[in-house]
């Protein structure tokens, strides 16, 4: 692949630039991603009730995991990595299947279906081209905003205190996390610079101190943890249900639409160009091999950051050296095992009012997605439909208790699943129209009810004579 020229940027991709400029450049990219790589992690654990330990191990290998899928995503291997400048991790947009299918199953059944899950993305990314089609803006914004509202029950449990913890619903939990939440919103909207960037960090930050001065931080994980620990692969049994396998290939495959437009946002905002047809294709190849070997060592499933990509289309920064610096960092981390303690000492409180914004901005990335094509009732009808379904099973799963467990779980456990299939199946039958064909069709109408009294009164005169 050629270097890239832009001249717009602030580094060519190929550039290296001084060590002094970078480290603050790639400084901002680890704040946008650390917190959303250690929380998935975290909400997982505590959905399957995992032990200490493999909750350390879950965040550790999620670190792990996203330093690679970075490294493979900025260098290639073969046909394996979409060779741009962007970052990969553990990704938000799996919770709400993750934690459907742990519940039922726990992280083996989790890492046994992501096996497949990951294939699914290879076959994608093998036959992008033919299948692109499927996912027009109208599907894909559709599905990333129920994962958006899907979310939320996961933050506000956690702002009181998390389900089945001391305390559940205090005032005290909600008055920490509402100083978080409060923090985040205040240096989001007044900051600049890197404090902006940082503003979740800054919301934990004084979150955690006020909930260190309450007594609610438990250091006894920090002081147990070694200080190394490599990698082990098949930490934890693979278990393979058909309906867990079934909700994460689902999930997987629509995940990779997402991976379409955060690689495309990368050139055109950072380097303004199309994205290439291999750029594409390698970018979902590397997504599902990373995400396949990553379940073989307890890693959950990667996809690209898409608050990253806003960061290289902002400052036209895109220098491997810069992102892979990030990468380094996240490797680093991932192998101290005190860093991982050191996350999972954080309250949920401070959790829930850190993330809640987090899974906001989610849902209104969908509506954003959603309009991008334009509003024929045609349109509105898959979305509209798609979000009554899914959002109203979930609601209410006792109103499929009468089916299979297989379909139960595929169904009702995710609504992401049923959005997904109701959006696909209706764009593929509902005839296309444009606004404009709708609008001739109405001004049809209009003009035949005009007319259709004046031809009735005629008729009737007629008789009468």
């Amino acid at each position: 692949m050629s270097t890239p020229r832009n001249s717009t940027s602030v580094f060519e991709f190929q550039g290296r630039p001084p060590l002094a400029r970078a480290l603050p450049l790639s400084l901002q990219h680890i704040l946008a991603m650390i917190m959303g790589t250690v929380t998935v992690p975290i909400i997982v654990a505590g959905t399957v009730g995992a032990s200490l330990g493999d909750t350390m191990w879950l965040i550790q290998i999620s670190l792990l995991a996203s330093g690679v899928s970075t490294l493979l995503q900025l260098y290639g291997l073969r046909r394996f990595g979409a060779r741009l400048p962007t970052i990969f991790g553990v990704g938000f947009a799996y919770v709400p299947t993750l934690t459907a299918v742990g519940a039922q199953y726990g992280i083996e059944g989790i890492l046994g279906a992501q096996v497949i899950g990951g294939v699914a993305m290879i076959l994608v990314g093998m036959g992008i081209q033919h299948i692109r089609h499927f996912f027009p803006p109208v599907v894909a914004g559709t599905v990333v905003l129920v994962i958006g509202l899907s979310l939320y029950d996961i933050a506000i449990n956690y702002m009181a205190g998390g389900i089945g913890q001391a305390g559940y619903g205090e005032p005290r939990h909600w008055q920490v996390a509402g100083v978080t939440l409060g923090v985040v919103l205040v240096v989001s909207q007044f900051a600049r610079g890197f404090l902006k960037l940082s503003a979740i960090i800054c919301g934990i930050l004084v979150g955690y101190g006020l909930a260190l001065a309450m007594g609610m931080v438990d250091f006894s994980p920090v002081h147990e943890a070694a200080w190394f620990s490599a990698p082990r692969l098949l930490p934890f049994e693979l278990a393979f249900h058909p309906a867990a396998i079934v909700s994460l290939v689902i999930i997987c495959v629509i995940n990779s639409v997402q991976t379409i437009g955060d690689l495309s946002a990368t050139t055109v905002g950072g380097m303004d160009r199309e994205l290439g047809r291999k750029e594409l294709s390698g970018g979902l190849l590397g997504n599902g091999l990373c995400t396949t070997l990553g379940s073989l060592f307890g890693a959950l499933p990667t996809a690209s950051y898409s608050q990253n990509v806003g960061i290289v289309a902002m400052t036209k920064v895109i220098s491997r050296t810069v992102l892979a610096l990030a990468a380094a960092f996240m490797l680093l981390a991932g192998l101290v095992p005190k860093f991982g303690a050191m996350m999972t000492t954080i309250p949920y409180p401070v959790l829930g009012g850190a993330t809640v914004t987090v899974f906001g901005m989610i849902t209104m990335t969908g509506i954003q997605l959603l309009t991008r094509d334009e509003l024929s009732s045609r349109n509105i009808t898959i979305a509209s439909l798609a979000l009554a379904l899914s959002l109203g099973i979930y609601a209410a799963p006792e109103a499929i208790a009468g089916f299979p467990e297989m379909v139960r779980l595929v169904i009702g456990g995710s609504p992401i699943v049923v959005a997904a299939l109701v959006a696909i199946t209706l764009n593929l039958v509902l005839p296309r129209k444009s606004l404009d064909d709708e609008r001739r069709e109405r001004e049809d109408i209009a003009e035949q009810m005009q007319a259709s009294p004046e031809a009735t009164g005629g008729q009737q005169r007629k008789a009468s004579s």
